[in-house]
């Protein structure tokens, strides 16, 4: 899938925040979670994601997700990584609700 048809499929697919990044190789950020679902396409480099089990190595071309509130870690690996990304909001950006209200739980 090519960059503009994955951008275009997220947004189909409710997502409202989409954006290319290049990362630089980073460590994990220790085990975590979002108010919002994430789906991202990696276009060059390895991003990695650990849910439940084992991490998997996601490469170009690879689509990766996190549903929201999913206890999970990412890092990036020694070549970087360049990624379009997306997020998806349960609850309208700018509302009112507290973090509990989407399923986080630190």
């Amino acid at each position: 899938m090519n960059e503009n048809d994955f951008e275009k499929q997220l947004r189909e697919d409710g997502f409202t925040e989409v954006e290319s990044q290049k990362l630089a190789p980073r460590p994990g950020k220790g085990r975590h979670r979002h108010h919002f679902a994430i789906r991202g396409l990696v276009i060059s480099g390895a991003f990695v994601v650990r849910q439940d089990g084992d991490p998997v190595v996601y490469g170009p071309g690879q689509i990766f997700s996190v549903a929201e509130g999913e206890l999970h870690d990412e890092w990036i690996e020694a070549e970087g990584a360049h990624v379009i990304v997306g997020r998806k909001f349960s609850e309208p950006a700018g509302s009112n609700t507290s973090s509990s209200a989407h399923g986080v739980k630190q």
